[in-house]
């Protein structure tokens, strides 16, 4: 190799190196590693590989908005670990929606995905407090974590419907608590008095965590022992009244 192709090669890794350490770097890089993950979950799964594709189409169309979030309106010069495990919640919530193109397998491998969904969960709150304590947080971090919420509690709610959980009862109940967040985008659409930023609440959170729980506990053979179409409806309940009391606020509010 000649000084010329050695410089050039360090020319190239220092560039490389430059790339990965901005925020939109580091995002894809891992977005690669966590591509890798889901391919092998799902080949431990013995997951049809025919899904495989919709997972991936999903959890890199999540990605591509989340990086055009972090070009406008991210402050910070580190992703930091609390964007990391927010990423890693979209991933398992894309390793799940295989699940949806996939129902046999899915009832088959239920307990499997529980524990993806029961791990998504557990994850929600510990992005916030890295965040915390490494002074990143930023209005796109916590919109990242709501949109991944939102995402994750699609996949189950659909998950639970391709599997008739709770039977014709519960399908209204969980079309609420997969789709209230983007019935909601759709009124801020039509409405721009509801797009307005929302006063914090720690009652929406818990709301979330009792959406999601619930949606997880639905998924076969959990909900065998419970009654799917009551706890489903419940839960509906509580997101309508939480949406319901932020979309009052929004309308009642000055100006």
């Amino acid at each position: 190799m000649t000084d010329l192709d050695r410089s050039g090669a360090r020319v190239g890794a220092g560039t490389a190196r430059a790339v990965l350490a901005t925020p939109v770097g580091a995002l894809c890089a891992l977005a690669g590693l966590y591509a890798v993950g889901i391919a092998g979950t799902l080949h431990l799964l013995d997951a049809p590989m025919r899904a495989l594709p919709a997972a991936w189409l999903c959890f890199a169309a999540g990605t591509g908005i989340a990086s055009g979030g972090l070009v406008r309106r991210y402050p910070h010069r580190s992703l930091g670990a609390c964007n990391a495990v927010t990423l890693l919640r979209l991933a398992l919530a894309a390793t799940l929606a295989t699940a949806v193109l996939a129902p046999e397998w899915a009832a088959a491998r239920s307990g499997a995905l529980f524990a993806l969904a029961a791990a998504a969960l557990a994850l929600d709150g510990l992005d916030g407090w890295l965040a915390r304590r490494a002074e990143l947080c930023s209005a796109f971090g916590a919109r990242f974590d709501m949109e991944t919420d939102a995402v994750l509690g699609a996949v189950l709610a659909l998950i639970a419907i391709r599997l008739g959980v709770g039977g014709p009862l519960a399908l209204p109940a969980l079309l609420v608590l997969g789709f209230a967040r983007y019935a909601f985008v759709l009124a801020a659409a039509i409405r721009p008095r509801l797009r307005a930023a929302l006063p914090a609440r720690w009652s929406r959170k818990v709301v979330c965590v009792i959406q999601i729980g619930t949606l997880a506990a639905l998924l076969p053979p959990l909900a065998a022992g419970l009654p799917a179409a009551g706890l489903a409806l419940a839960a509906a309940g509580l997101l309508l009244w939480s949406f319901g009391r932020d979309v009052l606020w929004l309308l009642r509010r000055p100006g």
